[in-house]
Order: C-alpha cells, then structure tokens, then sequence
C-alpha cells in the first residue's frame, strides 16, 4: 500500500500549574496539564495518528511513561523523532487534520503558532497541516474544565514501496 490514513486521540487533565502548552505553543492559563511529558495532547494524538498509520504501535510503545527519560519531555521532540522513524521506513507525511476540544482557555489567537510548530517539525508546507478548536458547549469533563482532548488525522505516503 502506498497510502495509509491514521488517527489519534489524546487526553490530559487540568492540575497546578499557569500554562499549557499545545500543538509546541505555550499558552498562559490558569491550570497546567497533568502529563509524563509536558503533556501537549495536540501532539500527543498526532504521534499516534503517524505512528497508527505507519503500524508502528502509538506513543506510549515509543516513549513510554515508566522511561524516566521521557519525563518532562518537549513533545516537539517525539514528534520530530517520530517523523524521522517514519522517513527511516519510507513514509512521507501528505497532510494533518486536527482538532483540539477545550472549553478554556481560548485557543483562536494559538492556533497559526500551532500550525508553524507542527508544519516545522515534519518539514511541511503549511497549507497542508490545519488545526481546529471546539468546546464542547460545557458538556462533559471538557465542558466542566477538568481537561484538554485531541483528535488528529493523517495521511502517509511510501515514498519508497517495497519491490
């Protein structure tokens, strides 16, 4: 197969801290996010979409959270490793589609820093990554403020097929 759709899903919840950072962007806010890494469920969900796609497991195979090494980790740093593990095996990165589902803090003014960040780690242009926000119109745990949700979906393309 030359082409593979992936997706991912990603959630953390809010705790102590005055920011949360989000698709590489560090936004202010009044919570953080309870997370191994720096717990940017944005790319989080993007991880796994890429590494789903490729049949490659999900983020947690690759930088488990029992590694002491992955804690506190920049998730631009998974992804970009994910994104050279992918290059190793032939895949190329078509296009992102994502959302990110909070009802705070406002993501709007966020989102362009996003799309740069994620566009620079897999070395595309970036007409071919969007990022989306939605509430949840105060339903659920994301409507009541205990946490940040992500979906992602990708296409790869083998640039290098088997012969």
């Amino acid at each position: 197969m030359r082409l593979r759709i992936g997706q991912g899903f990603d959630v953390h919840a809010f705790g102590a801290g005055e920011f949360v950072t989000l698709g590489g962007v560090r936004i202010p806010h009044d919570r953080g996010l309870i997370a191994h890494s720096d717990g940017d469920v944005l790319l989080h969900a993007l991880c796994d979409a890429l590494l789903g796609a490729a049949a490659l497991g999900d983020i947690g195979r690759h930088f488990p959270d029992t590694d002491p090494q992955w804690a506190g980790a920049d998730s631009r740093v998974l992804l970009r490793r994910v994104h050279g593990l992918l290059r190793s095996q032939g895949w190329q990165v078509v296009n992102v589609d994502s959302t990110l589902i909070a009802q705070r803090p406002r993501l709007v003014g966020y989102i362009s820093a996003m799309v740069q960040c994620i566009a620079g780690d897999l070395t595309l242009p970036e007409g071919a990554v969007n990022v989306k926000a939605t509430t949840t119109e105060q339903l659920g745990f994301i409507g009541r403020g205990e946490g940040i949700a992500a979906q992602a979906v990708v296409l790869l393309m083998n640039v290098h097929p088997p012969s």
